[in-house]
């Protein structure tokens, strides 16, 4: 089987099971002739574990004949640090104004979530880069 010619490779982030064809999926991709709907469709199916409404990154590579194939990303950090701190923003000023403070155990739980996703080779690597992200946002970190 030949492989299939690349057209396009599309990045967007979108809430779990509630994309519509809307934008900004729809202008995303309108122009590569591959039918909103139906990518829509999949993308719920494809998402119906995850909590609703959850930001999920997924990168959408699209082939000459139009077809396409998709890979789900786990949610950003910022968003999972967010949820589970219960809050609806980051700080403004985060070294002056903190908005909150995340637990080890919380820390730990959003790095194993994160994983497949980051450039670390254990843990321990996963946690300080969750580490930081929480710090730019204004979060105070135990331990």
């Amino acid at each position: 089987m030949a492989k299939k010619e690349v057209t396009a490779v599309l990045k967007l982030q979108l809430p779990a099971q509630q994309a519509t064809p809307a934008p900004p999926v729809g202008p995303a991709l309108g122009p590569h002739g591959v039918s909103a709907p139906q990518f829509v469709q999949q993308f719920n199916d494809a998402t119906k574990n995850v909590e609703p409404g959850l930001i999920v990154p997924v990168v959408i590579t699209i082939y000459k004949d139009r077809t396409f194939t998709f890979e789900l990303k786990t949610p950003p950090a910022a968003v999972l640090i967010k949820k589970a701190l219960g809050i609806e923003k980051g700080s403004a000023e985060p070294h002056k104004v903190k908005v909150g403070k995340l637990t080890k155990e919380q820390l730990r739980a959003i790095a194993e979530q994160k994983m497949p996703d980051l450039n670390a080779n254990d843990i321990e690597a996963a946690m300080r880069i969750i580490k930081g992200t929480a710090r730019s946002m204004g979060v105070e970190v135990e331990g």
